[in-house]
């Protein structure tokens, strides 16, 4: 039984054509996936049936045999309550000013059931996989991992029992073991006849989970069929291209530049944070880590969602708290926040998970680019500074074009190249990357990824790299150290590490 039908769906913003002739269903207990690079159009298609996407849309989608284009706000809003929506991002997504507890709440209410009691909310997070359920309820979206906030995004979008899930990139900024319990735990909805329409660009997981594929490029269907037999035989070059992206830890290693002298050497760092409450103890996010980078050397910081990686890159980089250990730079020790030297900070320089998050929505992509040079670089002038903004938009291949564009002009791979060129800009030998790529379609995190190993070998840069996509570090790091509950449990070259893992934490990341 078909739940969703969608039938030459088109959408205009001003006179701009963004999808033509859309066509795909979903049947109940069914997942179907849409798939193709950034900017294809897979989100529009998603959410313009519903009022969530600007433009006017045309065409048909119909919801349980509802017809959803052309109503107007009150009377789309019954019918888009008997959908759920899982956004991309749910650090975002979810309010930061409410509790777990009032959020699922809320949407349970706002789906048009009465207000549930605190067992039903607990439940709610039970069936999603959430540990003591009860507990978290009172907790804020901060205090979660970012699988967790995964589970409770779907428990939200559930928890008025839609026929209809849609969930758009619900894994992107996972590990692969979390991945794959993500699209399980969606897998086990659909047994009670929820049907799923997924947006994702990691075509493995599609191939798994998904039964029937939509291949999308400039707004049209290129392809369509059954998920594995099109991922396995793809008839047309757009989703070749997709396929062959694709990293895998089956292929060869790339040769990577040569490393030099040491550069930053941390020793027994400890981060712990004030529990919740004024006589709760103190949590500890991260315990006696140590690590080297050298001169030009990637290293992979790696673990599942909660291990700590994050915190441990930023208290290195003295982005945020550290509470005992000692950073060395070139053997000289790093002081505190407080008494931080310039070189240092000018040293080292961060390029964040999202990219567009990152980037002031106000400036222009100038702008941004020649902040760090006002505080870091005071000796350049005016004209110098829009020198040095021009060189990095050629040398991260974007060009002189883009300068008076703001963050909302710009596709993820657009951003995140003006936010390793906003990172370059003062001269750092070491840059910290923290999911640099996740948020990013295969084809364009390919090319970031391209981009980041010629500035490697062209600057001798140095990498911190945060990731949860072993596939992707290995084509940049030399080596990689595992996470595990704060700690570091194993570390050693890359090529090393993934032949023979030693610690479990290692083979839960491969998957073995």
């Amino acid at each position: 039984m078909t739940i969703y039908a969608v039938e030459r769906l088109s959408l205009r913003i001003g006179d701009a054509a963004i999808l033509h002739d859309i066509g795909f269903e979903v049947r109940r207990g069914a997942c179907t996936a849409l798939v193709g690079a950034s900017g294809s159009g897979k989100s529009m298609s998603c959410f313009a049936p519903f009022g969530l996407a600007a433009g006017k849309a045309s065409g048909s989608a119909r919801l349980d045999g509802a017809e959803l284009i052309g109503l107007d706000e009150p009377a789309l809003r019954p019918l888009r309550a008997r959908a759920g929506f899982a956004f991309q991002q749910p650090a975002t997504a979810l309010s930061p000013h409410l509790t777990i507890g009032r959020q699922l709440r809320e949407a349970v209410v706002a789906g048009g059931a009465p207000s549930p009691d605190r067992r039903a909310l607990a439940a709610m997070l039970d069936r999603v996989g959430i540990a003591r359920p009860d507990a978290r309820l009172d907790s804020w979206p901060h205090r979660l991992s970012g699988g967790e906030r995964q589970r409770v995004m779907i428990a939200a979008a559930v928890a008025h029992d839609p026929i209809l899930l849609v969930a758009d990139e619900p894994t992107s900024a996972l590990d692969a073991p979390l991945r794959h319990a993500i699209l399980d735990l969606i897998d086990r909805l659909r047994q009670d006849g929820m049907a799923v329409l997924l947006v994702s660009h990691d075509l493995p997981l599609v191939a798994l989970h998904a039964d029937q594929v939509a291949v999308l490029q400039a707004g049209r269907v290129v392809e369509s069929g059954a998920a594995r037999q099109i991922l396995s035989r793809p008839l047309t070059a757009e989703t070749r291209a997709l396929v062959a992206a694709s990293p895998s830890l089956d292929t060869p290693g790339p040769a990577l530049p040569p490393t030099g002298a040491p550069l930053l050497a941390a020793q027994g760092i400890d981060v712990t944070v004030a529990g919740r409450g004024w006589r709760a103890p103190q949590v500890t996010l991260v315990e006696d880590a140590s690590f080297t980078i050298a001169e030009g050397e990637a290293l992979a910081l790696a673990g599942r969602s909660g291990s700590g990686k994050s915190t441990l890159a930023r208290a290195v980089a003295r982005l945020g708290p550290m509470t005992d250990g000692e950073l060395r730079w070139r053997g000289e020790i790093v002081p505190g926040r407080d008494r931080m030297a310039a070189g240092f900070r000018k040293a080292v320089q961060p390029v964040f998970q999202d990219p567009v998050a990152s980037l002031d929505p106000h400036w222009t992509v100038a702008a941004s680019i020649a902040e760090p040079l006002r505080h870091l670089c005071p000796e350049l002038d005016a004209a110098a500074r829009a020198a040095r903004v021009d060189a990095l938009l050629e040398e991260v291949e974007l060009g002189r074009g883009f300068a008076d564009r703001r963050p909302a002009e710009l596709s993820g791979g657009q951003a995140q190249r003006v936010a390793i060129a906003r990172a370059l800009a003062a001269g750092p030998e070491l840059i910290l990357l923290d999911e640099a790529t996740s948020a990013l379609d295969v084809l364009v995190a390919g090319r970031i990824l391209s981009l980041l190993q010629r500035l490697q070998a062209d600057r001798n840069l140095a990498i911190l790299m945060i990731t949860h996509d072993l596939a992707v570090a290995r084509s940049l790091c030399h080596r990689l150290a595992v996470m595990e509950a704060g700690k570091i449990v194993e570390q050693g070259p890359f090529d090393r590490m993934l032949s023979t893992p030693g610690h479990p934490a290692t083979r839960h990341l491969l998957g073995t």
